[in-house]
């Protein structure tokens, strides 16, 4: 059955970089929901999917098309200009995201979307990847703000909302090589980051800066793998 997602796969790549020209993104971004193009791009995706597998397959084609339109959606309201290339890419794991969840579950005959939401290995990992997005990012923001507000007249340069994004993306890179027990790739990206942000420190030579930084990056890091120790040793994948 491999076949039918190399299909799903072939047919998003067709849809969404062969037949989808840059003026349709430019219309789509201005007009978002409102642009006739947003619509007749989901429904090249769905016209692609019954192509490649069949007539027969139109539930399919039409969860795909619902899918991508919802996906798009999100994406088209919620990205700003500084934060356009990590919607792209977040963009593109999420349609793929939901091509292998469909594929899965339409080709596995003793598997639910209702039966997914009843194993608790699912949930647990689920609620635990959820936890360290938006709300870890919301509590630590109101846990650094006492400080934040000591270094308010700091000269930042930074992208909109550049720290929150790339602390929501080293957590759950800490989460994930947590769970799949390599913790030498923990090292690896707490070292990394140490190495970029010595840079900036040494240029401000600002001591309530640094220790800012080394708080706020403590607390993510530290959360982050208090639940990828938590989640694997209670629920772990193999």
């Amino acid at each position: 059955m491999t076949v039918f997602l190399l299909k799903l796969i072939l047919a998003h790549l067709i849809g969404d970089f062969l037949l989808q020209f840059r003026s349709w993104v430019q219309k789509k971004e201005e007009k978002k929901g409102a642009s006739p193009i947003l619509y007749i791009h989901v429904l090249i995706h769905g016209l692609l999917v019954l192509l490649l597998l069949g007539i027969e397959y139109w539930p399919l084609a039409a969860l795909v098309t619902l899918g991508h339109l919802i996906i798009d959606l999100m994406k088209l309201y919620l990205q700003k200009p500084a934060t356009k290339t990590l919607w792209f890419i977040g963009d593109q794991i999420l349609h793929f995201a939901l091509l292998i969840l469909l594929w899965y579950l339409w080709f596995s005959p003793e598997l639910s979307f209702a039966g997914m939401l009843e194993s608790e290995l699912l949930l647990v990992y689920l609620i635990a990847v959820l936890f360290l997005t938006q709300p870890m990012a919301i509590t630590l923001y109101v846990v650094m703000k006492p400080w934040s507000d000591l270094i308010s007249g700091h000269s930042d340069e930074s992208l909109e909302n550049a720290g929150r994004s790339i602390g929501i993306l080293e957590r759950l890179l800490v989460f994930s090589f947590i769970v799949l027990q390599q913790w030498e790739a923990v090292g690896f990206l707490l070292a990394a980051k140490s190495v970029f942000r010595f840079g900036d420190l040494r240029e401000t030579q600002s001591r309530k800066l640094t220790e800012y930084i080394l708080i706020g990056t403590l607390l993510s890091f530290g959360i982050a793998i208090l639940v990828g120790a938590l989640v694997s040793n209670f629920y772990p994948l193999s």
